[in-house]
């Protein structure tokens, strides 16, 4: 059964508490071609939350996603599906991850990868994926549903960050969650992924996060 979804993109579900952050919401989302699943560098819902409700230093807006999923299994819709949230950043090549594209968008991909530093091959990347329409890019910010695990990112030994795994009854609440989005939106299971693949994010996020039943 879909879930139902009022006019203004909130949910009416038993498991989901409505806990919306007005300063995250963006411009009108179109059409949703994916769900893209995050975890928070931080280790408590509270802490995103208040990072949600008030503008950086700087006076811009924060980011944030559709929905937040606490360790113990609680599901928060802190956006509307109606409206764009910043949650992906800068898309990765599609074509270069899959190689289903034509040999001249292979090689214009392996080019722009071979752009000196870390941010300008980022926003190169970024700015060449972003005029494609989708299936020819990732989902992306402006039609993509973005869902985060409260998670927690320590240092390692290393001087590295490395994710904190999911918890079991995250991982009860997401495969509820995306199964019911799926549903109700008409997204494919294949464009559901982790925040690694799409964006570019530390390659632990989410890492040990589970949606599909099957």
């Amino acid at each position: 059964m879909s879930l139902f979804i009022d006019r203004g993109g909130y949910v009416d579900a038993t498991r989901i508490t409505l806990k919306v952050f007005p300063l995250i919401e963006r411009g009108k989302m179109g059409h949703v071609n994916g769900i893209v699943v995050h975890q928070t560098g931080g280790p408590t819902a509270d802490g995103a939350f208040g990072s949600y409700s008030k503008k950086r230093h700087d006076g811009s807006y924060p980011n944030g996603a559709h929905f937040l999923i606490e360790k113990d299994g609680t599901i928060y819709q802190t956006a509307s599906l109606f409206r764009i949230t910043n949650h992906v950043g800068n898309l990765q090549s599609r074509c270069l991850a899959t190689q289903k594209c034509s040999p001249t968008e292979l090689k214009a991909a392996r080019a722009l990868d071979k752009t000196k530093g870390n941010k300008a091959r980022a926003d190169a990347v970024n700015k060449a994926e972003m005029p494609k329409e989708f299936p020819d890019r990732y989902p992306s910010n402006v039609d993509a549903i973005g869902i985060e695990l409260v998670g927690e990112a320590p240092e390692t030994k290393k001087g590295e960050f490395e994710f904190v795994p999911v918890t079991a009854e995250q991982t009860s609440a997401l495969k509820w969650l995306v199964n019911e989005l799926v549903d109700t939106l008409g997204v494919s299971m294949n464009e559901v992924y982790r925040h690694p693949v799409v964006g570019r994010k530390n390659d632990s996020e989410a890492r040990t996060a589970i949606w599909r039943s099957d």
